[in-house]
């Protein structure tokens, strides 16, 4: 029977394709998430050339091409102009033919071009990655059948599925359309899992969505990012440099008159503002739209979760018949039109970029003074929890 240099049990040759692929979805994470399209961390030369040779070795992925669709990815989330939102694409779509969305992104040159900066274009990534990204892969696949003989075609079958599904399919697909939030984003990002191996950490993509910029992706102490793991023991090592993460959410003292710290907080913490509001008005969310119901028709059929997602989200994220049901339901709720504006309004704070810093610490002490005397007690808990951020 012929065999490789390597002669293994069938758990040795499992463990080994799930080693090779790991080291995979870490440079994928690392190099070309954090590093490349979000500049999260710098990476030792060292480092970052053995990610670049492993990947494409294992990918024949191009580093340009990727951090442009990507950073193209939250630029235009949740719109026609997302290369791969399963909210107007399909999750289906998404899933099954990720790595379909992603070549034809690739070539945008437009979008490469606006997107890609400050990427590689060093000698190897012109005359050897670039050009011939098919010659890794083909390399790889030598390399498994020297190693392991005939069984090495399936660990390099393994190896070249693993990001198409993974990262194209599940990542992009699932984590914009199941799993849960930790932050209300404009976007429709979800965490898949608390925990994992597999992905990388990149699991937490809710979290991610929400500082985009932190090379740390986990924000509860029950969450796992593995790569995160991986970026400290390189940083330990001396071959990478974090350079930013996500804020700690820190609580004072209640400020009875807003100032320019309390602004500076809440425009930092904005996600978790929004979420403790959708939190806070969650029951009377819950109250009105079951008075509602009976006489709206229009509503049969939708669920409550479904209307106090619209609550939450700015009308233009939402579609015309969405926004229609919307409509009606704050037409025929004076309390829950209430809240609604007030979400827009306390949104408007981090949006207008016009207005000086001194505007919007009056319109914050504003926002907090109509909240407190709208006469909705969830509205005015809110508020006075609002001013304690710090």
């Amino acid at each position: 029977m012929l065999t490789g240099l390597l002669d293994l049990p069938w758990w040795g040759y499992v463990l080994v394709t799930l080693a090779l692929t790991h080291v995979t979805i870490a440079g994928v994470t690392i190099f070309l998430h954090r590093a490349q399209a979000h500049r999260a961390l710098d990476l030792h030369p060292a480092a970052s050339h053995f990610f670049r040779f492993w990947l494409w070795l294992t990918t024949g992925m191009i580093t340009r091409q990727w951090v442009a669709i990507h950073r193209k990815h939250h630029a235009k989330c949740e719109t026609a102009d997302d290369p791969h939102s399963p909210q107007v694409l399909g999750l289906g779509k998404v899933l099954w033919q990720g790595a379909e969305l992603y070549k034809a992104a690739a070539r945008d040159e437009e979008g490469l071009a606006r997107y890609a900066h400050g990427t590689p274009d060093d000698w190897l990534e012109c005359r050897l990655y670039t050009p011939r990204n098919f010659l890794g892969i083909t390399l790889m696949l030598i390399i498994d059948v020297v190693l392991f003989g005939p069984i090495g075609l399936t660990v390099w079958a393994v190896q070249m599925l693993w990001i198409p599904i993974f990262a194209a399919g599940v990542i992009n697909g699932i984590g914009h359309y199941w799993g849960y939030r930790n932050y209300t984003c404009e976007d429709a990002s979800t965490n898949i899992s608390p925990w994992g191996i597999l992905i990388g950490g990149e699991e937490l993509h809710n979290n991610h969505h929400a500082y985009g910029s932190s090379a740390k992706l986990s924000s509860r102490w029950y969450e796992f990012d593995i790569g995160w793991l991986y970026i400290r023991l390189l940083e330990i090592a001396g071959l990478a440099r974090v350079k930013k993460v996500a804020p700690k959410l820190r609580w004072g003292e209640i400020k009875h008159f807003a100032d320019a710290d309390l602004l500076a907080a809440v425009i930092t913490h904005r996600y978790d503002v929004l979420t403790r509001y959708a939190r806070s008005m969650k029951s009377v969310y819950g109250g009105e739209i079951r008075k509602l119901r009976p006489g709206l028709p229009n509503l049969s059929g939708v669920s409550l979760r479904q209307v106090r997602r619209w609550l939450n989200l700015d009308q233009q994220a939402l579609r015309e018949p969405e926004k229609a049901k919307l409509m009606a339901v704050l037409a025929g709720s004076p309390q829950l039109r209430t809240i609604y504006q007030m979400r827009q309004e306390l949104a408007a704070l981090w949006g207008r970029s016009n207005a000086s810093r001194e505007q919007l610490v009056r319109q914050l002490q504003d926002w907090c003074q109509k909240a407190e005397q709208s006469g909705i007690e969830a509205l005015s808990q809110f508020s006075r929890k609002l001013r304690c951020y710090a």
